[in-house]
């Protein structure tokens, strides 16, 4: 700050040498010096609040065009995701040698975001995290479905992106699986979608 103030200390006192050298009278001489600092002042003032709007102007645009910040750590869970495709749908189950849906989803998130979800897809969807519109998804949300007519949610997944989801699906279809969200019965039973990783620990997305 004191650097850019710099130039005027020459121009200050070029001035007041000139004054003396043409006999200008003491009290005119004070008037000018008085001119001069109150001059001075206001230039500093007004470049000092000029550089605060500044300031204030960034911190506001930077609070309000956050990128996403979790791609990494999103990546970890789905490359995890994506080695257990085809491991067997077990009702209850939370590990490789089975998984229900939200046991799936409770596994990946532990073993790469450190992070405990609720263990059912009813508690699931209450977890404390921002909602997300279906045209602003991005990898590593939660998706949650009423697949049982009912109009409460019983199957959830992990979004993958293009329109594509992870889920251990059913006995019958295979497991661990990928589905398009766009297919209509996916499409029709969709509920909302949650971004659990927001509440992932700092630590972790540092890492990451």
């Amino acid at each position: 700050m004191l650097k850019r103030f710099a130039p005027l200390v020459p121009l200050a006192l070029v001035t007041l040498l000139f004054g003396c050298a043409a006999h200008t009278p003491v009290s005119q001489q004070v008037v000018q010096a008085q001119v001069q600092k109150s001059s001075s002042v206001s230039q500093t003032s007004a470049l000092y609040q000029e550089e605060l709007a500044t300031e204030k102007e960034l911190a506001e645009f930077s609070a309000n065009s956050k990128p996403y910040e979790l791609p990494a750590l999103a990546d970890s869970i789905l490359e995890r995701g994506m080695s257990l495709i085809g491991t067997r749908y077990r009702f209850g189950g939370t590990s490789e040698a089975g998984f229900d849906c939200s046991g799936f989803i409770g596994y990946l998130f532990k073993e790469e975001a450190g992070m405990q979800l609720p263990r059912s897809t009813r508690e699931m969807i209450n977890v404390k995290a921002p909602l997300v519109a279906r045209n602003n998804l991005k990898p590593g949300d939660l998706l949650f479905f009423s697949t049982n007519g009912r109009g409460r949610v019983s199957h959830a997944g992990i979004y993958l992106g293009d329109d594509q989801f992870i889920h251990s699906s059913s006995r019958r279809s295979g497991g661990v699986r990928i589905d398009n969200l766009g297919d209509s019965y996916w499409s029709k039973t969709f509920i909302e979608a949650k971004r659990a990783l927001a509440m992932a620990p700092a630590s972790v997305v540092a890492r990451k």
